[in-house]
């Protein structure tokens, strides 16, 4: 049977293929009988895997991260699509090809890696200065390099947050001249900033997932500590004091990057540039999580999608000529 991708995969379909297995956990259900539920992943997205009737041993079967050969059916339910798994079992990763479960290339990786130095080039100081101390930093790169944007909703995926803030600085350096009050280069650190506490937040080596520090601080905070450390180093390697008005404004633009309280935001947002970039990062976010939700559903029979409960809506995708 050929590889189709998750996007792909229509109901009731039988399936017989490689995932990349992600957060396994073993669950009872209302009768207190066990059952698998593991995240099944490619490029192209993420479903749902139920094995029934589980055991000790198919839960230590394989871990988050292993590539694993699943043998079951798609079934459509509550709107969303999943696999009634009735085998799963590990496959050896050198006999798998990776690209069909990367959304970015090493190659990729580069090229917006040079987009973004190229993007940040040229700005005032002390504003550059600080970015070349965060760019110069290599392992925090690599993980910024490798970390999803998120877990499940936008970018989620290893890449998803390099990919997320070079396209958030592609906006900002586009609708920056639209507005002359706004500082163009202080917008552009805020967003090579705003989420950089996810680097810590999240792990990424066996599947997405919030690490401790993640969950007891989050990205804010944990961003938030990574910028005061960047600006205590360079005042301790160069000898001279970081404008202060210039180093809360930038700390200020990922403590209310949120936009609002309820969204666990410590501060709304009281600068041109907080403004600015809270609307470019909801419109980004919103954007690529549209657009994983069409894709995820383009097997489906008719021009709308299922009704999306967390958004209160359904999705029209348009019906083929």
């Amino acid at each position: 049977m050929a590889r189709r991708l998750i996007s792909e995969l229509p109901a009731q379909e039988k399936v017989d293929q490689v995932f990349l297995a992600t957060h396994k956990q073993l669950r009872p259900n209302r009768n207190g009988q066990l059952y698998l539920q593991v995240d099944l992943a490619d490029k192209s997205g993420t479903i749902t895997g139920r094995l029934w009737n589980a055991s000790d041993a198919d839960f230590a079967a394989f871990e988050d991260g292993d590539y694993v050969r699943v043998d079951g059916h798609t079934q459509l339910y509550s709107g969303a699509m999943q696999i009634i798994i009735a085998a799963i079992e590990r496959v050896d990763p050198g006999t798998v090809d990776e690209r069909e479960f990367r959304v970015l290339t090493p190659l990729d990786v580069e090229r917006l890696f040079v987009e973004l130095r190229g993007l940040l080039a040229g700005l005032r100081p002390p504003l550059d200065a600080l970015v070349a101390e965060i760019l110069d930093d290599r392992p925090l790169m690599d993980r910024f390099a490798a970390t999803p944007a998120g877990v499940k909703h936008h970018h989620a995926y290893a890449g998803g947050l390099l990919d997320h803030v070079v396209n958030l600085l592609r906006l900002a350096d586009f609708a920056a001249p639209l507005y002359p009050d706004l500082d163009r280069d202080l917008l552009l650190v805020g967003v090579l900033v705003h989420d950089i506490g996810k680097t810590l937040e999240l792990e990424s080596e066996k599947g997405f997932s919030y690490t401790d520090s993640g969950q007891l601080l989050g990205h804010v905070l944990l961003g938030l500590e990574i910028v005061d450390a960047k600006i205590r180093g360079l005042e301790t390697r160069t000898g001279r004091p970081f404008d202060a008005e210039t180093a809360v404004r930038v700390k200020h633009m990922i403590a209310s990057h949120h936009g609002a309280y309820e969204f666990n935001a410590p501060r709304l947002p009281m600068t041109l540039e907080a403004v600015a970039l809270h609307h470019l990062d909801h419109l980004d976010a919103k954007m690529a999580g549209t657009i994983q939700l069409l894709r995820a559903e383009a097997a489906l029979d008719g021009g709308w999608t299922q009704y999306q409960q967390s958004q209160g809506r359904k999705f029209f995708r348009g019906r083929a000529p």
